[in-house]
């Protein structure tokens, strides 16, 4: 059934992305699976190949992508608060096609050092996920009693941690790794990780990450730095992560890369500082064999940004703002941003039996604390839940179906610790409050 936001509906509507790149790219996966052998990494002398490749087809309720009157533009911004009336919504199909390899090098130099290097990419429907950056590009020098030293490109911990296993084990994986305060990729970074630590009869590992990022920027100097920490005892495993950042593109979507304050060193002097900061503790307990419980809590932290034109003219050109109270004042400051607080919460549970794995798992985005005497999103707050079952038919391919439902507390814009209005459910809150899905997919793993 098609559903409106004024009486005067459209025509009912179907969608299914079938560009030539990304249909071409389903064969390409295709064939890897149906001719490829047993899954397991490729290995040439000193250099191994491993990687993935994703296809995913869904149905969803209540979509809307030609809702929003301004569709390029950023949620942080009040224009883009505006949907068209009467437009139509309702049932859509779409799918995805996701393909990362990952080659590494590891050469031992003798006397207990290692010096390793790793190159990756990932491509989504043919194209690069994020253009201009790379997953993985450094090389690491390591020694068994010292640790590790990374340099380079490289993923953070807070991101892909929470992305894998935690939210792809239960169905979340974006909703609840993508979401929040941090960032997930960096261009230019260096890693300390210690050696394996022997702490309450656990293991312990303990690791420092910390980048520049665009180092043209003078007066508002990007400073990016994680701390992270894995204990593992028994069926027992934690992961700590605190991110503290400043100058980097103020933002809640913490899979995107850590830069500056915006993409053009030229604003330095026209606009103005700001930080964001991710607190978050994940755990995942085996309570049997077969089943495996999960569960995280993360605090998000933003100061704002205030909002400047940084190029006059026909075509202004916006800084990268965040939290604005729009056409408002703060201590002589138009446009002014506020800092805001908010708490996230996953919870995830597996059972395995044979080749079967079944999980459900939830995510809930709360509401934000904030003095902003504007609604930016913090009165509202998200639930997302998941069912899933997938198969391991064996040679690396698993096969997989899923379900899943979202709920918001009040139609407006969605809770602040999402990139945007219809992020990772495709269901936009300032249409409707619910929605759900279902889908099948299936993973092969080299």
């Amino acid at each position: 059934m098609q559903n409106v936001l004024l009486p005067a509906a459209l025509a009912p509507r179907v969608h299914l992305a079938h560009s030539p790149v990304r249909w071409a790219s389903l064969a390409l996966v295709a064939a890897g699976w149906l001719f490829s052998g047993p899954g397991h990494a490729l290995d040439f002398g000193p250099f191994s190949l491993t990687g993935f490749a994703k296809a995913e087809a869904q149905q969803g309720s209540n979509h809307c992508p030609n809702c929003q009157r301004f569709p390029a533009e950023d949620k942080q911004r009040f224009w883009a608060d505006e949907v068209v009336p009467g437009r139509s919504y309702g049932t859509e199909t779409t799918h995805v096609v996701l393909f990362q390899p990952y080659l590494a090098a590891k050469f031992d130099l003798g006397y207990g050092v290692k010096l390793s290097g790793l190159l990756s990419q990932r491509w989504r429907d043919g194209d690069t996920d994020i253009p201009g950056f790379l997953y993985e590009k450094n090389v690491a020098l390591s020694h068994e009693d010292w640790g590790s030293l990374r340099l380079g490109a490289m993923t953070t911990r807070t991101w892909s941690v929470a992305d894998y296993p935690y939210g792809s084990n239960v169905g979340v994986a974006d909703v609840w790794g993508a979401s929040g305060a941090g960032y997930g990729l960096l261009k230019r970074a260096i890693r300390y990780t210690s050696r394996l630590l022997d702490v309450a009869d656990g293991d312990l590992v303990l690791e420092a990450t910390y980048d520049q990022g665009n180092t043209a920027f003078k007066v508002h100097k990007p400073r990016f730095l994680e701390l992270y920490a894995q204990y593992h005892r028994g069926d027992l495993v934690m992961d700590a992560m605190y991110q503290d950042t400043r100058n980097g593109n103020p933002q809640a979507w913490s899979h995107g890369p850590f830069t500056g304050p915006t993409a053009n060193p030229a604003d330095d002097t026209k606009v103005g500082g700001s930080g964001q900061s991710i607190a978050m503790l994940m755990a995942r307990y085996q309570v049997t064999n077969s089943l495996e419980v999960s569960g995280g809590i993360r605090r998000n932290r933003w100061s704002g940004a205030y909002a400047v034109i940084t190029q006059a003219g026909t075509s202004a050109q916006w800084n990268n703002m965040f939290n604005v109270n729009w056409n408002g004042t703060l201590n002589g400051v138009a446009n002014p941003g506020y800092a805001a607080t908010s708490v996230d919460l996953m919870l995830g549970l597996r059972y395995r039996t044979g080749p079967w794995t079944a999980y459900t798992g939830m995510t809930y985005l709360g509401q934000a604390s904030t003095d902003n005497p504007s609604e930016r999103g913090q009165s509202n707050s998200a639930l997302v839940n998941t069912l899933g079952l997938g198969y391991d038919y064996g040679q690396g391919i698993n096969f997989y179906g899923f379900a899943g439902m979202v709920h918001f507390r009040r139609l407006g814009l969605s809770p602040m610790s999402m990139p945007g209005n219809a992020a990772f459910t495709n269901v936009d809150s300032r249409v409707t409050r619910n929605g759900n899905w279902f889908g099948a997919g299936a993973v092969y793993t080299f």
